[in-house]
């Protein structure tokens, strides 16, 4: 539903953490033209909510219970088109951007945002408009540039090209992991990696743990050995 112009902005709010999921419904609820209608733990709840008091916009956390963001989102798209929905999550890699996106959320957020962010990109949602964290808004531009190719002779990658593109991977090994594989192999901590591939420090840990349990690394110096002798580097 749109709006009523002059009226408070009506949006139920959606993350499975209770501390997180009650803060922002005081947060947000204390700004005089937003009304936070519901909250709801999980996405079965969230879209039983929208059902019910058929708010303007929507908050959702990405990583909830029962039914995930996506899921939950495709559904509100396809049942409450009329809800905007803005994602508001700790999830950076391209994945889950394109992956909200196609859902049918408006706009996506991190929880680094502050109250006033969160705020705008509910209203301009609402209105109709897109509002993305800026290192959402690159993982997008860097998942649609075409990679890179390399004028040098041999297999060497290009600039921002995967290491392994178009090689059979060992292990179990996904692109995106021999990725993160290759980058401690040169060295680079956790943040560093998080900041070159415009994922969250979170994203990046989840990463590298299905690394050491698929090679068998129990360290990184052992997965860095283990990059070495299978040419991920």
């Amino acid at each position: 539903m749109t709006a009523t112009p002059g009226a408070p902005l009506r949006i139920v709010i959606a993350d499975d953490q209770a501390s997180v999921r009650e803060g922002l419904v005081l947060l947000l609820g204390a700004l005089p033209d937003i009304e936070v209608v519901a909250s709801a733990a999980d996405g079965q709840q969230a879209l039983d909510r929208v059902a019910e008091h058929k708010p303007d916009a929507i908050l959702l956390d990405l990583h909830m219970p029962v039914l995930d963001g996506i899921e939950t989102t495709r559904r509100l798209t396809c049942e409450h088109p009329d809800v905007a929905i803005v994602v508001l999550t700790t999830y950076l890699d391209d994945t889950s951007v394109l992956d909200a996106l196609r859902a049918g959320a408006r706009s996506y957020l991190t929880k680094d945002a502050d109250r006033t962010e969160i705020a705008h990109a509910l209203r301009a949602a609402a209105g109709g408009l897109a509002v993305f964290d800026p290192r959402a808004h690159a993982a997008l531009m860097a998942a649609a540039s075409p990679p890179a190719t390399s004028s040098d002779a041999g297999d060497r990658p290009g600039p921002g090209q995967p290491p392994t593109e178009g090689r059979a991977l060992p292990d179990g090994l996904t692109q995106r992991e021999a990725e993160i594989l290759a980058l401690i192999a040169q060295g680079l901590t956790n943040p560093e990696i998080a900041a070159r591939l415009f994922l969250s420090n979170h994203t990046v840990k989840t990463h590298i743990n299905r690394i050491f349990a698929k090679t068998g690394a129990r360290d990184r110096a052992a997965a860095i050995g283990y990059a070495h002798r299978h040419r991920i580097s």
